[in-house]
């Protein structure tokens, strides 16, 4: 029986280039998307998939965020003086517990397979999940795309799991790809091989990954002798294709649609996916919205 995924990395080390000067205090983490950090929305997609302890991969300047998953209770307070229950109910029910969270600095940025590394010895020998945070997941049917992959992976009895999407053929050369095998469940198949960014006329498929994992302890022992690779940085995907010499690898489609939060559009998109799906807002925002189009 396969043992079950009680802790995710979130790699949160980046310096958020791309939306500069917005992050040059502000780690981009940090970011919200409608009303909450897009780092909150990636922790609610874990926790929700039965995630006990959440290890952040940090680096300097990213304290906020350990602020931001603890209990502050001067607005703790603040919110019970003035009768504000619900939204204090939602803040404690956001908030992790004592000892669900732990923060360790990766210190030099030498790339997304050294960030994992340096969460070994929190993880721990069991099988963990991977999340990044740039990228949102947003539901179809409502089950998370980390509950999925956990769905799939009590299928498989175990193994490596990788979430994958369709991208467009002629943008193939943008992603890491993944050729499919054998179909073991609805959206689930053996993974035959993994390519980094291909062109469309050599890409295997054009089922990208997409950012969430659930991998095998082993590959801490890859990443400690992985050699530097593309961008000079210490590739994950490259330690990845040793462990599928001797483990299963399987891809899971995600229903849903992606955002890409570490760029321009895809965080303006989520902004605007997630605010027509809320509640609160969705019933104004929509003809103001319209309104706007209109004028453009």
């Amino acid at each position: 029986m396969a043992r079950k995924i009680r802790k995710a990395i979130l790699p949160v080390a980046g310096l958020g280039t791309r939306f500069l000067p917005a992050t040059k205090a502000v780690p981009k983490e940090m970011l919200t998307v409608v009303d909450r950090p897009v780092v909150q929305h990636v922790v609610d997609e874990a926790r929700a998939a039965g995630i006990e302890h959440i290890v952040f991969v940090t680096g300097r300047n990213k304290g906020v965020i350990e602020d931001h998953f603890d209990r502050q209770y001067e607005l703790e307070d603040t919110l019970k003086e003035r009768g504000k229950t619900k939204m204090l109910e939602m803040l404690r029910h956001e908030t992790m517990g004592p000892g669900a969270t732990s923060f360790t600095r990766q210190q030099l940025p030498l790339g997304l397979g050294h960030a994992v590394w340096c969460a070994r010895d929190i993880i721990g020998h069991e099988p963990f999940a991977l999340l990044l945070p740039d990228m949102l997941h947003k539901p179809r049917n409502g089950t998370g795309c980390l509950a999925q992959m956990v769905e799939a992976y009590a299928k498989t009895d175990g193994g490596n799991h990788i979430a994958v999407y369709e991208v467009p053929a002629e943008q193939t050369e943008q992603y890491g790809i993944v050729a499919l095998g054998e179909e073991m469940a609805e959206g689930v198949h053996k993974i035959g091989g993994m390519v980094e960014k291909p062109k469309k006329d050599v890409a295997p498929s054009n089922l990208a990954i997409s950012g969430r994992y659930i991998l095998q302890p082993e590959i801490f022992d890859l990443l400690a002798t992985q050699e530097r690779g593309a961008g000079n940085e210490i590739q994950l995907t490259d330690s990845m294709l040793k462990l599928a010499q001797s483990q299963d690898f399987f891809s899971v489609t995600f229903d849903g649609a992606i955002y890409d939060c570490g760029s321009k559009l895809g965080f303006l998109m989520a902004n605007v996916a997630y605010a027509l799906d809320n509640p609160e807002i969705s019933d104004s925002f929509r003809p103001e919205l319209d309104a706007l189009l209109a004028k453009s």
